[in-house]
C-alpha cells in the first residue's frame, strides 16, 4: 500500500507529519460543499507559458488528486477544459478508499456557455459509464451543439442567455453531488465567488517567480469591495511550498 504523504501544520497551531488525507480532509459538518483548488506562485502567476503544469510539486499533484477523490463531481470551465485537454478523473489506487459506496471517479462537470467543444475528445468517448461527464450550459445555447452533446453527455441547462451558477450548483446538488471540487479555471471561480458559491479555497503557494502575463487565479471585472477571506490552517514542506486553505470571510 502507498504510504500517504504527510505535511507540517503552521496554523492555528503546529503539528509534524499531518497525513495529506487529514489536513485536506472536508469538513464533518459540510455536507454540502464547494471547494476551488489552485496553485500559485509567489507573484500571483496560475501558469507557466499559458499552462497551469510546472507550478507544483510532488506533494500539490498529490493534494490534486486527493481532493479530485474527495469530490463526488469536479467543475470545471470550458476554456480550462479545452486549454489543459481535460479527460475523465483518473482512478487513482492510493486514495481508493476514499471512493467506498461510490463510483471509482468523480464525473467532470463542464461549464459551457457556447458548447464550443470536440465532442469526439476523450473526455467525452473515455469517461465510463459510472461517471459520465456532464455539460452544463444555457437554454439560449446552439441547438445543434445541445443535441450533438446530448449523444456523449448528461446535459443541465442552468440559465437562459448565460450559466447561472447558482442554479447550477442546485441542479448538481440534486442528482446527489453534495461535494463539489471546483479545479479550473479562473473565469470560473470568478463567477462562483461572485455567485456566492465558493465554501473554500485550496491553494497551493510555490516558491518561485514568474512574471510576465501570466494568468492568475482569478480572471474577469475587479471585486468592489474586494472579496474578504480567512485563513483557517496553513500547512508547510521542508521544499519551501504552503498549502493554504482560506474560506469567504463571514462564512
Amino acid at each position: 500500500m502507498t504510504e500517504i504523504p504527510r505535511i507540517n501544520r503552521l496554523f492555528p497551531d503546529q503539528a509534524k507529519g499531518v497525513k495529506l488525507s487529514e489536513a485536506l480532509a472536508f469538513p464533518c459538518d459540510g455536507d454540502q460543499w464547494v471547494r476551488a483548488v489552485f496553485v500559485a506562485s509567489v507573484d500571483g502567476a496560475a501558469t507557466i507559458a499559458g499552462h497551469a503544469g510546472g507550478l507544483g510539486n510532488d506533494i500539490d499533484k498529490q493534494l490534486f488528486a486527493l481532493n479530485r477523490a474527495l469530490a463526488d463531481v469536479i467543475l470545471v470551465g470550458a476554456g480550462t477544459a479545452r486549454t489543459e485537454v481535460y479527460g475523465p478523473a483518473e482512478d487513482d489506487p492510493q486514495w481508493w478508499q476514499l471512493r467506498e459506496n461510490r463510483s471509482p471517479t468523480p464525473p467532470m462537470a463542464v461549464v459551457s456557455a457556447s458548447l464550443d467543444l470536440d465532442f469526439s475528445a476523450a473526455l467525452f468517448t473515455e469517461a465510463p459509464q459510472s461517471a459520465r461527464t456532464i455539460l452544463i450550459t444555457r437554454a439560449d445555447a446552439p441547438a445543434q451543439a445541445r443535441a450533438q452533446a446530448a449523444e456523449v453527455a448528461e446535459v443541465i441547462v442552468a440559465g437562459q442567455s448565460s450559466v447561472d451558477l447558482s442554479a447550477t450548483i442546485a441542479e448538481l446538488r440534486s442528482r446527489g453531488f453534495a461535494r463539489i471540487v471546483c479545479d479550473g479555471g479562473p473565469q470560473l471561480f470568478t463567477d462562483l465567488l461572485e455567485a456566492r458559491g465558493i465554501d473554500e479555497l485550496c491553494l497551493t503557494r510555490s516558491p518561485s517567480l514568474v512574471a510576465g502575463t501570466e494568468t492568475r487565479i482569478l480572471h474577469g471585472a475587479r471585486f468592489d469591495p474586494p472579496v474578504e477571506l480567512e485563513l483557517k490552517t496553513l500547512y508547510g514542506t521542508d521544499d519551501g511550498f504552503l498549502y493554504l486553505l482560506y474560506r469567504p470571510a463571514g462564512s
